[in-house]
């Protein structure tokens, strides 16, 4: 994250310029916002190349799809520039009057994109080719939504669930309710019982509250947003995120301070037989749905509890993420860009990417755990039909965690300073965690850092609408 945003930081000294030229190369594209005399039509056979950068066809999930978009916009041809998404490379492309013609992006990038002109509203495109918006999820739909026009089709969805080690809970007398965030008190005594340690020597770490990445959704378990709903206002100095973040930090004060924990939880075999739940030295943590996979391909034997991560209240809750489509400015091929984005993100594509890796799994004696997208409707046909119990109770209770976390979730806002807002926040947070600053100093050195980007970044895109 920090070498993205350090990547973007320098680009934005020269993305005036960058974006001023970045229509050149387009096909009459100064008729309209979204491309010109670009007609969608889903009847339309369309030709020419689709070069598609930031996605690659990885697995059977990505493979099944990516099979059937090419089908779907043949005889036009699938060329992948394969990797994750280097911006330098994409704004790059765009200046020099050659960017690609889709590309695969983060969803919390959507918005920055968007309003330095780097890709266009999806409006045309999903009327033409009549892409129904209502099956995705709405959090995820919202955060590809910048002031009111959609720019981006979400894929994945990645959620958070507590995973635990049970049997470290239960020498310690404790329950899954004792560390799944509904209780911070509890989860603070929880910590204290399960850790094992002298000083900065640590053998057990008994919860890791996953700072700075999990700070939004702490705040939102204790009732506050980082971002306003509109994404114009930061909320860091919120009284109740300055809680969240005290009562966080504090889970690693009891066990020696953050950089014991840190050096510790890093020099774990995170991927591998010896992870920390498989060897005993972790009791419980958030993390993100697919580590379920993790621990059952390389650990099934491991001892673990599954919960959803609570609010204060006992609700589940889940900070999502995930990737999504976009059509650069300039794209030589928008109609093809919107047909392949429509039929990687249907549900049909999806229950068929579903049925391979339900498929693999069968061949592999391993259990299928669910597989979460951007498509409510997609996801809830494929648990109907192939979400069955394992015979394990600890894999079933993973499942059941995992769909109901997925609909539970919350996103932060699109917004025009996306990378610099969360620089501040989590900046903010690193300070506290080396010891460099109290939590509500930072916070507050925080909101004027992300407010004054927000400010400046809405500014300039209003100047431009206006």
């Amino acid at each position: 994250m920090k070498t993205a945003a350090v990547r973007w930081s320098a680009l934005a000294l020269t993305a005036g310029l960058v974006f001023t030229g970045c229509a050149e190369g387009t096909s009459d594209s100064s008729d309209d916002e979204s491309g010109g005399g670009t007609v969608y039509d889903p009847e339309a056979e369309l030709s020419g190349e689709l070069n598609v950068m930031g996605f690659g066809a990885t697995d059977e999930i990505g493979q099944t799809r990516l099979d059937l978009a090419s089908e779907a916009i043949a005889p036009a041809a699938v060329s992948l520039i394969e990797g994750d998404l280097d911006i330098q490379q994409f704004l790059s492309a765009i200046a020099s009057g050659e960017p690609p013609e889709l590309v695969y992006a983060n969803r919390d990038q959507i918005g920055t994109f968007a309003s330095r002109g780097a890709i266009i509203p999806l409006d045309e495109c999903i009327d033409g080719e009549g892409i129904d918006t209502s099956i995705y999820r709405e959090p995820a739909l919202n955060q590809v939504t910048f002031d009111g026009s959609v720019y981006g089709i979400p894929e994945f969805n990645q959620v958070q669930i507590t995973q635990a080690n049970a049997d470290l809970l239960a020498a310690a007398g404790l329950t899954l309710d004792d560390v799944n965030g509904s209780d911070w008190d509890a989860a603070t005594a929880a910590t204290q019982a399960m850790y094992v340690g002298d000083g900065s020597s640590l053998s057990v770490i008994g919860f890791d509250s996953k700072l700075p990445e999990f700070l939004p959704l702490w705040a939102k378990a204790n009732g506050a947003d980082l971002l306003s709903e509109d994404g114009r206002t930061a909320q860091l100095d919120d009284p109740k995120v300055l809680e969240a973040l005290e009562w966080a930090v504090g889970i690693y004060d009891v066990q020696g301070g953050f950089g014991a924990v840190k050096a510790y939880r890093d020099s774990a075999d995170f991927f591998g037989a010896g992870n920390q739940f498989a060897t005993n030295v972790l009791g419980a943590m958030p993390m993100e749905q697919w580590y379920v996979n993790v621990v059952n391909d390389v650990s099934p034997d491991a001892p673990m509890a599954y919960d959803t991560v609570r609010d204060r209240e006992g609700q589940p809750l889940a900070y999502a993420s995930g990737s999504a489509w976009a059509i650069p400015e300039g794209s030589s091929n928008p109609e093809a860009a919107c047909r392949f984005i429509k039929t990687m993100t249907e549900t049909d594509s999806w229950i068929a990417a579903a049925q391979a890796r339900v498929d693999l799994r069968e061949a592999e004696g391993k259990p299928f755990t669910g597989l979460l997208t951007g498509n409510a409707e997609a996801d809830q046909a494929i648990q109907d039909q192939f979400v069955t119990p394992s015979g394990e109770q600890k894999w079933d209770d993973a499942v059941a965690a995992t769909y109901e976390a997925n609909e539970a979730t919350f996103t932060l806002p699109a917004n025009p300073a996306d990378a610099e807002f969360k620089t501040a926040w989590q900046d903010a947070v690193n300070r506290v965690l080396n010891g460099q600053q109290e939590p509500a100093e930072a916070l507050a050195q925080a909101q004027e850092e992300a407010q004054a980007a927000l400010d400046e970044a809405w500014s300039t895109w209003d100047q431009e609408e206006g």
